[in-house]
């Protein structure tokens, strides 16, 4: 795998992080697209760590897997750097934002626009979500990736499962649920 410059990897989780809107799915499924599929830097595998990892921390996922990811190609250098893309330019933006809710927040044209902007969030986070179930339905394993997604979705919205006993329980039976060519 190629190593990228800590300059050329730095901008590139700046440029995502800081221009994908829909929160951090859709960014880290943007991330994947270009780390993975457009340049080559990580293989899916490690992608695929890098963004178990970061479902597995306390706190902000994507920052987490932003981390990992970096770390892989670059070591704690990559790792800080693109933290600090990821984080620091939105950090500044949200305080603004912020600050102009508190101003328009009694204006109806404002919160017209804030209600689309919530839709839009929501349709973004669905089509993340997809992009990460379509490869394991396209192998052949529609029913394992049925079962696996639709069960943690059940166990979180349904019984209220924390989110880690629901990653323990999907990783129990991705284990033991193997498909044919894994075994």
């Amino acid at each position: 795998m190629p190593r990228p410059p800590l300059r050329t990897l730095s901008a590139l989780f700046a440029r995502i992080s800081n221009l994908t809107f829909g929160g951090g799915d859709p960014t880290m499924a943007a991330l994947e697209r270009e780390l993975v599929a457009r340049r080559g830097w990580l293989a899916p595998e490690q992608y695929g760590l890098a963004f178990g990892l970061a479902r597995l921390t306390p706190g902000t996922n994507f920052l987490a897997f932003c981390a990992a990811a970096a770390w892989l190609l670059r070591g704690w250098a990559g790792a800080l750097l693109a933290v600090l893309a990821a984080s620091a330019p939105a950090a500044v933006v949200v305080v603004w934002l912020t600050y102009g809710y508190q101003v328009l927040k009694g204006n109806a044209l404002a919160m017209g626009a804030i209600a689309g902007l919530l839709a839009s969030a929501v349709g973004m986070m669905a089509a993340a979500a997809w992009h990460l179930v379509r490869p394991h339905v396209r192998r052949g394993a529609w029913l394992r990736a049925l079962v696996l997604a639709g069960g943690s979705v059940a166990l979180l919205l349904g019984v209220s499962m924390s989110p880690v006993a629901v990653l323990a329980l999907a990783a129990a039976a991705g284990f033991f649920w193997r498909r044919e060519e894994e075994t």
